[in-house]
């Protein structure tokens, strides 16, 4: 049997999905977008580290199986929803307070201070970590599409290639919306754009507490 083939189309299977999963909207793209204009290129690119890294977390606990304890316990699964909204309910609600920006785009732009770099690397690991929908993603990719007689090393791999791929994705995110010319246009809006991220990040918010209601009911309900 040739081994190396099949893992190459696991890899390829997986890959597509990742692309699909990571280029739709969601939290790490809000958070992402809304430090990129607020800080810079510079902090926009540790945040986009720290959404990679978190990446790691879902792999590792879906190598172990702890996600299939998180399914399987759903006072487990409902108390990670509520941490979920209640974190990104606070980077909402922080991002709509945006106010006007005074002056033209500043020429460095490049180097803010106004955040250290450990923060904005938390506030990426933090939101793609508390993120319930990657979990649910990584718990349906190492249960369906990764073959169990798979090697923990071959797992590990696939998870390292996504967690390299989600932070190199959302650094350039980060680039291009700190790019000069764009990036001046944009600052006039700005605190619009971060209102925008912050309204998303609140809905975001309120579809997990809907979500840890309808799990309440279910449960409820003989």
């Amino acid at each position: 049997m040739d081994y190396l083939a099949i893992y190459w189309a696991e890899f390829l299977t997986i890959a597509t999905l990742h692309l699909l999963a990571v280029a739709s909207p969601g939290p790490d793209f809000a958070v992402t977008t809304r430090y990129s204009m607020s800080f810079g290129r510079r902090v926009g690119r540790w945040v986009a580290l720290g959404i990679g890294t978190g990446i790691l977390l879902h792999v590792a606990y879906s190598v172990l199986g702890v996600a299939l304890i998180i399914h399987r316990y759903t006072w487990v699964y409902g108390t990670l929803l509520l941490v979920g909204a209640g974190y990104l309910g606070w980077l909402g609600w922080q991002a709509i307070q945006s106010q006007p920006r005074q002056g033209s785009a500043p020429e460095h732009h490049l180097q803010a201070s106004e955040i250290s770099s450990a923060k904005a690397f938390r506030v990426g690991f933090l939101t793609n970590g508390l993120n319930v929908k990657a979990t649910l993603f990584f718990l349906a990719l190492f249960s369906t599409v990764i073959n169990p007689a798979t090697p923990t090393s071959v797992k590990l791999f696939y998870g390292i290639y996504m967690a390299i791929a989600t932070g190199i994705w959302f650094a350039l995110l980060a680039t291009l919306i700190t790019w000069s010319p764009f990036y001046r246009r944009l600052w006039a809006i700005s605190h619009w754009i971060d209102r925008t991220m912050g309204t998303a990040l609140l809905l975001l918010s309120a579809k997990l507490i809907y979500d840890w209601f309808v799990l309440i009911i279910v449960i409820a309900t003989p």
